[in-house]
């Protein structure tokens, strides 16, 4: 018999990392006189492998409010946006070939969140600078070599002995393990 096996797991076989800043114009029904907030919600995405890069397409609505008419009156203006994120596999297990009975996993790091909001140049639209981060990983079956002990599992190993267990187990008393001992 031989010493050594080959077992068949899933296993990470790929895995990427993407920081993006991206800029977005926000067009307002009225002309801007300042900026009072701005965030970023419903964000939605999903993910697709494409060859040695992992894909996520999504949206997320960015809200702006603003004041206008001289600072007299507010408006909430929102604008659904749409990206595309291209991952970069760093590592890449170079055994295995990416196919399609791979898993993608993707965690986002940082939200899409507002680094700025800023009224353009020519007074008329918005100008909101945003941050996003994703963690990809590809999941895939690979062959894992382990070493066999010709012993088998407790001839030597103190923690395979059931025998002590049960010894150690059966000298506890009850009342330590409701909480009534002292």
């Amino acid at each position: 018999m031989s010493e050594y096996r080959e077992i068949i797991t899933k296993a990470v076989v790929g895995k990427g990392r993407k920081f993006t800043q991206s800029t977005h114009t926000v067009t307002a029904p009225n002309r801007p006189s300042s900026i009072l907030g701005c965030w970023i919600i419903n964000h939605r995405y999903e993910a697709k492998k494409c060859d040695k890069t992992v894909e996520i397409h999504g949206h997320y609505d960015i809200n702006v409010w603003y004041s206008y008419n001289n600072n007299t009156k507010t408006e909430v203006v929102t604008e659904t946006v749409s990206y595309t994120d291209v991952v970069k596999l760093k590592y890449r297990d170079k055994d295995h070939l990416i196919s399609d009975d791979t898993d993608i996993i993707v965690r986002v790091i940082q939200q899409p969140n507002c680094l700025e909001c800023t009224i353009s140049p020519n007074g008329n639209k918005i100008v909101v600078d945003v941050e996003r981060e994703f963690v990809a990983e590809v999941i895939g079956e690979t062959k894992v070599c382990v070493a066999i002990n010709p012993e088998g599992c407790g001839q030597d190993d103190d923690f395979c002995d059931d025998d002590d267990l049960d010894e150690e187990l059966e000298d506890l008393s009850p009342e330590l393990l409701l909480g009534e001992e002292e």
